[in-house]
């Protein structure tokens, strides 16, 4: 009998000891699970500096601390979500998080370059990250007085009073710092670039990353002058100061078509990095490529597309390649540009570490190259002269004229 007694006890031991590592393990889970869900801060004391959303209420951004070694490292993502350039238009945004922090989510899924999970974000997952809340609809680049109607335009001041409380959290003794943002978050984060930089002398590693930020003029294709006048609107209705765009580019042309990156990209003192399609879903569906009936069903189902619609996009692919290609002729500039039609990349696993591969890399090791300087990445596919569905597949040749393809 004595003989059992060890045995019962052990027994009893080894089912304490995996109950504990059970709820240890469920824990864990859960902790880790709540560590990319990020609580909202809401800049109250910026309301005093004129810097508010469209409807007057304070800005906001989600953050939360670095760790380990990347205690004093910074990444920043502007979120995007285009313009208004109307009090009719603006008004619309008012009752929604693009024009009111009232209606921001309390908590933001921080994923792929935010990510706090290290298998997804090898390289920035410990750093300081931050994403900016975008209520302002001018790419953080207005400053005008509001509008009779009562519609505030005060982009440039929330981006300014956001860096200021940042600097003051830590931000001041970065050592790495990325500014980041997707779509009109992208375009301000290029106009933005080398002010961000400078807010940061003593800094190792400042750069920028432009996530479909690359809106193109085209001057050759359909719409041109449409695309021209849509950010002439928005210049003047958000009252964007010329002072505040690249004088290389202001003192050579109509100061509103300085906000086409295409005009001022080359000039940018601080290393930047684009992530693009040569097939944006967006620019193509809404920035007056064609003006077909049937055009955005086109751009939202391919294997819908007629012949004549692939065309305008093969052309639209050809203006994209080479718009950037002209702007790779500078080594500060590294980009990865597929052929998949989306728009936007870094919200999700699809457009960072499960990504399209260019040389044999997905978005985020290019990116995490490049950043860190292991490998200049610098890739343009020229394979496909039809866009990819969104899942980077090929059309079928049932739906279209297989002449098209090369």
């Amino acid at each position: 009998m004595a003989k059992n007694i060890p045995t019962m006890f052990d027994h009893r031991l080894k089912l304490i000891i995996c109950l504990v590592i059970s709820m240890s393990t469920n824990i864990s889970a859960h902790i880790t699970a709540d560590y990319n869900n990020i609580s909202i801060t809401i800049l109250g004391s910026a309301v005093a500096k004129g810097a508010v959303c469209l409807d007057g209420s304070p800005p906001a951004y989600y953050y939360v601390k670095g760790f380990g070694d990347g205690v004093n490292n910074w990444v920043l993502d502007l979120e995007g979500g285009g313009w208004c350039a109307s009090d009719d238009f603006c008004a619309t945004r008012l009752k929604n998080n693009l024009g009111s922090s009232k209606y921001m989510n309390g908590t933001h899924d921080f994923g792929q370059i935010k990510s706090q999970n290290q298998t997804e974000n090898p390289d920035f997952y410990n750093w300081n990250r931050v994403y900016v809340a975008y209520c302002d609809s001018s790419s953080f680049m207005g400053d005008n007085i509001q509008s009779e109607t009562g519609i505030n335009r005060r982009g440039a001041r929330i981006f300014n009073a956001i860096m200021e409380d940042l600097l003051a959290k830590g931000m001041a003794n970065a050592e790495n710092a990325i500014l980041a943002g997707g779509s009109a978050g992208a375009l301000g984060a290029l106009l933005h670039c080398d002010g961000f930089s400078e807010l940061l002398p003593n800094a190792k590693r400042v750069k920028c990353i432009s996530d479909s930020g690359v809106f193109v003029h085209a001057v050759h294709l359909p719409g041109a002058d449409k695309r021209a006048n849509l950010f002439a609107k928005v210049a003047a209705y958000q009252g964007i100061p010329i002072d505040s765009l690249p004088s290389s580019c202001t003192s050579r042309m109509n100061s509103s078509l300085c906000l086409f990156p295409e005009n001022f990209i080359g000039d940018i003192k601080t290393p930047l990095f684009l992530i693009e399609t040569a097939f944006d879903q967006y620019q193509l569906a809404s920035h007056y490529f064609s003006n077909g009936s049937a055009w955005k069903n086109c751009t939202e189902h391919l294997e819908l597309c007629t012949p004549s619609q692939l065309q305008i996009m093969k052309d639209y692919g050809i203006a994209v390649r080479q718009t950037l290609q002209e702007i790779s002729d500078t080594t500060s500039v590294g980009m990865f540009v597929h052929s998949c039609l989306r728009h936007g990349h870094t919200y999700e696993s699809s457009g960072w570490d499960s990504s399209y591969v260019l040389a044999n890399k997905t978005i985020a090791q290019a990116v995490g190259d490049w950043f860190y300087g292991r490998d200049f990445f610098q890739e343009i596919d020229y394979d496909n002269e039809l866009p990819l569905f969104r899942n980077c597949t090929k059309l079928t040749a049932s739906t279209y004229d297989p002449s098209l393809y090369a």
